[in-house]
C-alpha cells in the first residue's frame, strides 16, 4: 500500500511541475509594434512592387493549399498555439500614450545628437553641449520621463501577462529592439561606445 501512495504522489508533483519559458519570440514582436506605434511619424521605407503573378503561380499556390489542407485532415496541427504576449492593458495603453506624445520633443534631440538610446535600452544625453543652454534642463527631463516611463512599461507588459518576474527579459528583448528600430543618424551605445546608425 505504501508502494503505491509514495508512487501515486511522485506521479502527481511530476504532472504540477511546468516549466513556463519566456516567449523571446513573441517579446521581439510585441516590443517591434510598440515601438513603431511610438515612432508613428518615422517615414515609411517605399515597398517594392510586385510583378504581377502568372497564371503557373496561382496554380502551384492554390496546389500547395490544398495539400496543406489534406496534411491537416490527416495530421491533426499540435494544439500548443505560438506564444503570444498581451499588450493590452489601461496601464500600458496609458504608457504608450505617454510616449507617443513625447517622441515628437525627442525626435530632434536624437537627429541632433544630443541624446542616445544606452545598450540597456533606456536614453541619455550624449552630447549636452550640443543643447542651447536654454534647452538643456528640458532635454534633461524629458529623457528622465522617457526612461521612468520605459521602465514601468516593461513591468506593466510583464505583470499584464501574469508574469512580473519577466521584466527583466523584457527590457532585454526592448533594448535590443529600440537600437534595431533607431532611425538613421541616431546614436547607440555599442560595447561601451557610441556609435551612429
Amino acid at each position: 500500500m505504501k508502494k503505491f501512495s509514495l508512487l501515486g504522489m511522485l506521479m502527481l508533483t511530476a504532472c504540477v511541475t511546468i516549466n513556463i519559458y519566456f516567449p523571446a519570440a513573441a517579446a521581439e514582436k510585441v516590443a517591434d509594434e510598440i515601438i513603431k506605434d511610438i515612432q508613428s511619424n518615422v517615414p515609411q521605407k517605399p515597398q517594392p512592387k510586385l510583378e504581377p503573378k502568372s497564371e503557373r503561380s496561382d496554380m502551384q499556390t492554390s496546389l500547395y493549399k490544398l495539400i496543406d489542407q489534406v496534411i491537416n485532415i490527416a495530421i491533426s496541427p499540435a494544439q500548443a498555439a505560438e506564444a503570444d504576449l498581451s499588450i493590452d492593458s489601461p496601464e500600458i495603453r496609458q504608457l504608450t500614450a505617454s510616449m507617443e506624445k513625447r517622441f515628437s520633443s525627442l525626435q530632434s534631440f536624437y537627429a541632433a545628437g544630443a541624446i542616445g538610446i544606452k545598450a540597456d535600452g533606456l536614453l541619455a544625453v550624449k552630447d549636452a553641449a550640443s543643447v542651447p543652454l536654454k534647452d538643456r534642463n528640458q532635454v534633461n527631463k524629458l529623457v528622465a520621463a522617457e526612461n521612468a516611463d520605459r521602465q514601468a512599461l516593461y513591468q506593466a507588459i510583464a505583470n499584464a501577462n501574469g508574469h512580473p518576474e519577466w521584466a527583466t527579459q523584457i527590457k532585454s528583448t526592448f533594448a535590443a529592439r529600440w537600437i534595431s528600430n533607431a532611425q538613421s543618424g541616431w546614436w547607440y551605445q555599442s560595447s561601451g561606445t557610441w556609435k551612429q546608425k
